[in-house]
């Protein structure tokens, strides 16, 4: 191969290249499926060049616009708000319809089995130290006892930032532990929720014989739609994990895994967006106990609606128009 006839040959496409270049973010928005191919093409003649020993200024080009190439395709992008909106306003409703009878099957096991032995609790109070140990139902009743010292003191903007890291680990953690569950084949997700939904109706159901029930519904109100709505997501994440296991849909079994991670993925980001905000409410809102039960009452339903509006009728227009 002679410099001429190597330069002859690739000289449009380094023009071309040099082109997207000198258009900056748009020139590569233009020509965003061809540039990264025609980047991997102009390393190549630079290596193609260094190995021949061609001219000093042919390389010298040439690692100019690989170096220029290299600072488009990779350099840093300014931050950008876009990505999250879409994906909040129509991605992440619109997998959640998508996957209605599956998320309305772990809802019912979630909430059927929290009334179930909340019912049962009850009914019959010492059933609770059946489920949870003595020790663990002193520490609830001294959370939502009005005559507990700490109960209306309020914390300082520190402790309110502390306990919002807390929340966000400890709602973080429930919601991987559901998910990761589905790698035992989808039973360690429904184990999960199924837990989940009974320690649920346990302690709401002790705490209620205690005669705390009204501290209790007024502190959980204002952020259980989002924090309980994440669980049932994340337990239906882990759950397509298990089905795809099973149900390859003719793909080997590695490649369903990939496909059911795709799938679960937009569930899975949107539970850990729905509990970070959770525990923003949790640590800055529901504590506040101070607040008149009407407006903290009001809050937590008007949340409740917002969220289940969302659900239904979010990004329905923009999928209709595609």
């Amino acid at each position: 191969m002679t410099e001429e006839s190597f330069t002859r040959r690739r000289e449009g496409f380094w023009r071309e290249f040099e082109g997207i270049l000198n258009g900056g973010k748009a020139g590569l928005r233009a020509r965003a499926g061809w540039f990264p191919r025609g980047f991997r093409e102009v390393a190549q003649d630079l290596n193609t060049a260094r190995a021949h020993g061609f001219d000093p200024a042919l390389i010298e080009r040439l690692n100019r616009l690989v170096l220029e190439g290299n600072q488009l395709l990779y350099g840093q992008r300014s931050f950008s708000l876009k990505p999250l909106a879409r994906f909040l306003l129509g991605t992440f409703p619109q997998k959640v319809r998508a996957q209605w009878r599956g998320i309305g099957a772990a809802f019912l096991v979630f909430y059927g089995l929290a009334f179930f032995f909340g019912y049962l609790c009850l009914r019959f109070p010492d059933m609770v130290y059946q489920f949870i140990p003595p020790g663990q139902a002193i520490n609830l009743e001294m959370m939502y006892d009005p005559s507990s010292p700490h109960f209306l003191e309020p914390r300082d903007v520190s402790s309110d930032a502390d306990m919002f890291g807390f929340y966000i680990y400890n709602n973080i953690s429930i919601a991987f532990r559901t998910f990761a569950g589905g790698i035992l084949c989808g039973v360690g997700s429904l184990f999960f929720l199924a837990l989940n939904g009974l320690i649920l109706g346990v302690s709401a159901a002790h705490i209620i014989n205690k005669g705390f029930g009204s501290p209790f519904f007024s502190f959980i109100i204002g952020h259980s739609s989002l924090e309980l709505t994440a669980i049932v997501f994340s337990a239906q994440g882990g759950l397509i994990l298990g089905y795809r296991f099973f149900v390859t849909r003719g793909l080997t079994r590695a490649a369903s895994m990939r496909e059911a991670g795709r799938e679960a993925l937009p569930l899975i980001a949107g539970a850990a967006l729905l509990l970070v905000i959770a525990a923003g409410i949790e640590a800055f809102w529901s504590s506040r106990f101070t607040l008149p039960l009407r407006l903290r009452y009001g809050v937590g339903i008007g949340l409740w609606v917002l969220l289940i509006l969302y659900f239904l009728f979010a990004g329905s227009s923009r999928r209709r128009g595609r």
